[in-house]
């Protein structure tokens, strides 16, 4: 028996590239998230969600559910986020020019809305590992480096955290100049939401 069905790739908003899959056939419609963030408001402006001016009648829809629970009462917006972070680093990086941010990116990608606002804000790119991983995405080129002599970092390393304990960043540095580097860590993550009481 052969039924002929519509697939729809939607943003996901989760990292670059993500999609959320939109099934419709004659049996109805099925929405799979898989990892999505979307903000209040992002549906309603994804037009091929939608069948004239309502939203498409979805009889099933697969959700993503990590953060389903009743721990994450509250998950700040990206805005907020990045707002608190940005307010932290200019203060930092203002203080000398040995006052360095390193930024604890657990994962490799998802993180370009950060690089790129960071970088804009502040006039500082960020250093990374390699460019290759960014090829594709152009946008961000221009916001990240490898010159390690920046005061924002994004670098990795196998074993980041015995890293920062000794006051080194994960590409190595410790002194600029032979000045001593002062490094504070942010840890940019949802999970954090969850460990909190309140």
């Amino acid at each position: 028996q052969k039924e002929d069905i519509e697939v729809t790739l939607l943003p996901a908003g989760h990292c670059p590239g993500s999609v959320m899959f939109l099934f419709e056939g004659e049996n109805g419609t099925v929405l799979y998230t898989g990892d999505f963030r979307l903000a209040k408001g992002e549906a309603a402006r994804m037009e091929l969600l939608h069948s004239g001016t309502r939203v498409k009648d979805i009889q099933s829809v697969y959700l993503d559910t990590t953060f389903c629970d009743p721990k994450f009462y509250h998950i700040p917006s990206r805005e907020e986020c990045l707002n608190g972070i940005l307010e932290l680093v200019r203060s930092w990086t203002s203080l000398t020019r040995y006052h360095v941010v390193w930024l604890n990116c657990k994962a490799a990608y998802g993180y370009e809305y950060l690089f790129i606002n960071l970088s804009e804000e502040l006039g500082i790119k960020v250093h990374v590992n390699k460019l290759d991983m960014f090829r594709n995405m152009p946008e961000i080129l221009y916001h990240v480096t490898t010159d390690r002599g920046t005061q924002i970092h994004a670098c990795r390393h196998p074993r980041d955290d015995d890293c920062f304990r000794v006051n080194r960043l994960p590409c190595g540095m410790t002194c600029q100049n032979g000045t001593p580097l002062h490094i504070i860590s942010i840890k940019p993550s949802t999970m954090w939401f969850g460990e909190r009481i309140k």
